[in-house]
């Protein structure tokens, strides 16, 4: 069995290949096998629309119930509805097989025990049991259960939109297409539907709102249909997109600054959560509002168990994964992010445009990633740490090296999901950005002479 499969934030595979039925299978029952030791049996399980999930949520089901789980299968769903399962069960394990926004040849599992989303050395946990071959044996039960009309009743019931809003959805034919359209339209938006139809060889683009190339259509139609907002979700539905109508993108440190800002009125002095890769000036927004600002790893898994540690009420990081927990479950969902973010565009006079003024974007880069080697990129994340200087700079090495002056900041760190390493930038003007990453890759060269990345030339 291929230990690279066994990732930081999940397991994740190419289908037949490393992922196959049988591994599937072995995996679910050394899953059985944690439940055991913490006295738990019951678990949910559910799937995205990736034409392979129906086959590894069945072997997985297999291997749950081989090792003595009692499994309630939710079908296709989202990965927030499984979340959203596992808190009215009381269950607080479940699995998702779904390989987000990884090409159709791949797929994985999300993993929760006892509402604890597995990551580290609890998904390396799996590996040695399968490894050492001391996974229970047993007899487990299978069900059947929908939660999608609890879950947008919830919702509904809560959200509801002051005025009508044009909005355009697109789903990049993810599994969010199911549900997104009809939840939206029922707390008060006129939908336009883009990509809507679940398919999994995701015939148009990505289902990944973090890369600016697959929001392209997604500004063309909110151009065209002159909507108020446009909508993008990732594969399984944990990740928001935003385009507004002038075709912005709003990357989600941003919308993190207009969530904090509700947050906090209602709820002042509360802790708000962020990873490494987001602007600065979150932390200055939410302490202009009252609120208690954390940073802290990236990863959706350490984003929500470092919120149950510290009882924040709202998480997330610039990936587009954000998590409420003032009035929901403090789990990341893109629906509910959504009809947030309606429910306050459709409350003031104001366009998206306008609204997102108050939080200026200043200028930065989108991630950039540099291809390496899965033992590589943690090697020269060491080199680095080890050997590079930053005078006059404040460093924050709790992921990565985060370098912040006065009026800018730059990152480095390894990607858990992926052999690349990521960069990212921000500065007050294009000069000083265009200085601070041309002195990360002098610094980068000292240790990795061979690894460039493209900085753009100042422009008048």
């Amino acid at each position: 069995m291929d230990q690279e499969i066994f990732r930081e934030y999940d397991i994740r595979g190419i289908v037949d290949d490393n992922l196959t039925d049988d591994v599937v299978y072995e995996i679910g029952k050394a899953f059985a096998t944690k439940m055991h030791e913490i006295g738990t049996e019951h678990i949910v399980t559910g799937r995205d629309g990736r034409n392979s999930s129906p086959t590894i949520e069945d072997s997985l089901s297999k291997g749950l119930r081989s090792g003595g789980a009692n499994v309630t299968s939710l079908g296709r769903v989202t990965t927030p509805m499984l979340y959203y399962a596992t808190n009215r069960l009381n269950t607080g394990t479940g699995i998702m097989v779904t390989g987000s926004h990884n090409p159709p040849n791949y797929n994985g599992l999300k993993m929760m025990l006892a509402e604890e989303t597995l990551s580290g050395e609890s998904i390396q946990d799996l590996y040695r049991i399968i490894n050492n071959k001391v996974a229970r044996n047993g007899s487990g039960s299978q069900s059947e259960l929908s939660v999608e009309s609890e879950y947008s009743d919830e919702i509904v019931n809560q959200v509801e939109l002051t005025k009508n809003l044009g909005v355009v959805v697109d789903c990049g034919n993810g599994v969010a297409g199911d549900f997104a359209p009809d939840l939206l339209t029922r707390i008060g938006a006129t939908v336009e539907e883009l990509y809507c139809d679940v398919d999994g060889s995701f015939p148009n683009h990505h289902p990944d709102p973090a890369e600016p190339k697959n929001l392209q259509d997604l500004i063309k139609a909110v151009k065209k249909n002159q909507a108020d907002l446009g909508l993008a979700f990732d594969g399984d539905g944990d990740r928001l997109g935003v385009v507004t109508k002038k075709g912005e993108i709003i990357w989600p440190d941003r919308l993190m600054m207009l969530f904090s800002k509700h947050v906090l009125k209602d709820n002042p002095g509360a802790k708000i959560i962020s990873d490494v890769k987001c602007s600065k000036d979150l932390s200055s927004v939410v302490r202009q509002y009252d609120g208690d600002y954390i940073m802290w790893k990236t990863g959706h898994s350490h984003i929500k168990s470092k919120m149950r540690e510290t009882s924040a009420l709202l998480g997330g990081e610039f990936s587009g994964h954000i998590c409420f927990k003032d009035k929901w479950y403090g789990y990341d969902d893109a629906l509910y992010s959504a009809a947030r973010l309606l429910e306050i565009l459709a409350n003031t006079d104001q366009t998206a445009d306008e609204l997102f003024s108050e939080f200026p974007e200043k200028f930065c880069t989108p991630e950039i990633k540099l291809q390496t080697s899965e033992s590589e990129k943690f090697k020269i994340m060491e080199d680095l740490v080890a050997n590079t200087k930053f005078p006059g700079a404040t460093i924050n090495s709790i992921d990565g090296l985060r370098v912040e002056y006065d009026d800018s900041w730059g990152l480095i760190r390894a990607s858990n999901t992926s052999p690349v390493l990521v960069l990212r930038f921000e500065a007050s003007d294009q000069k000083s950005l265009i200085g601070l990453q041309t002195l990360f890759q002098q610094k980068l060269n000292e240790v990795r002479p061979e690894l460039t990345f493209e900085i753009p030339i100042e422009t008048e």
